[in-house]
């Protein structure tokens, strides 16, 4: 399988046609398509269907496809790497944190690393596990730090647990039932949560249904953190969360959380990683420091 090969692939899912992957590549669509059917002869199997329409991918065509963007992606890293080992400026590094790492722990890290290597290019990519794991898959981030547990994880990522987060119910300063003792007088309310898979609104119901408790009667389904916050801060909807991000000065300004009790017991942090692949030296110098961050925590 040749580097054209591969990248060719790449081009054609990510343009969407073989025509406009030729012109991207700088070479004819019959160079092209004569490169994709070689690849389909050396493997004995056909990626693409074509019709009128132009072309898709079949299920063989769609398991390259997630290989190949790791291949070009973790090649793209190798090149990063040898310019720094042979003294070149700066380096690279991709990071996916949730919106919890982001405001608790990221800012002090974040100092220490531009001081240690003030010519970095850092890229930082927020969201949950559900958007982290296709991207560390495919070579896209090389790591993440977020909060998970190692049974939620493909068999190809690892999982370092790092600090116990305690998340809680919450919802604006002076909310008429902030102070209530009553789990059925609290699932009367309207809330705002994140249903994405692997959120800890997700973990919450399922705790709920442990607990022989419906759920809550309205939900305001909202994928944003932030914009949750802000519906918190300016409507009566009741959320949960990370304590850390409820208590943050300024994330959870105007946000108090509730003296409801029994809750959810804590949820891990750690840093996920794809096994089997070095970081850079510019990656490492960072998880570095996220460890170190953690373990004082």
């Amino acid at each position: 399988m040749k580097h054209q090969q591969i990248r060719g692939l790449v081009q054609i899912a990510d343009n969407g046609s073989i025509r406009a992957a030729a012109r991207n590549m700088g070479i004819s669509q019959s160079a092209l398509t004569r490169t994709m059917r070689e690849l389909e002869i050396d493997l004995g199997a056909e990626l693409f269907q074509r019709s009128y329409r132009g072309v898709s991918f079949t299920f063989a065509g769609e398991a390259l496809l997630r290989r190949a963007r790791l291949v070009l992606e973790t090649l793209e890293s190798a090149r990063d790497e040898i310019k720094q080992i042979a003294g070149g400026r700066g380096g690279r590094v991709r990071v996916g944190l949730t919106p919890v790492t982001m405001v608790s722990f990221f800012p002090s890290i974040y100092r220490q690393f531009t001081q240690a290597l003030p010519d970095a290019s850092l890229s930082l990519k927020e969201g949950l596990l559900t958007g982290i794991i296709p991207d560390l898959l495919e070579g896209r981030l090389d790591f993440g730090v977020a909060i998970a547990a190692s049974t939620q994880l493909p068999s190809e990522l690892s999982f370092t647990p790092m600090v116990a987060i305690r998340s809680c119910v919450a919802g604006r300063e002076a909310h008429p039932v902030a102070h209530s003792h009553d789990w059925p007088t609290l699932l009367q309310q309207r809330w705002v949560l994140n249903l994405s898979q692997g959120s800890s609104s997700n973990l919450f119901l399922t705790w709920l249904t442990q607990q022989n408790l419906p759920r809550p009667a309205h939900i305001v389904e909202c994928s944003s953190p932030f914009l949750m916050l802000e519906m918190m801060r300016r409507t009566d909807l009741i959320g949960y969360g990370p304590a850390r991000l409820f208590d943050d000065p300024l994330c959870g300004n105007a946000v108090q959380t509730f003296d409801i009790s029994p809750q959810p017991g804590d949820v891990t942090v750690g840093i996920i990683r794809l096994r089997g692949t070095p970081l850079t030296p510019t990656a490492q110098v960072l998880e570095t420091l996220f460890r170190r961050e953690l373990a004082h925590l």
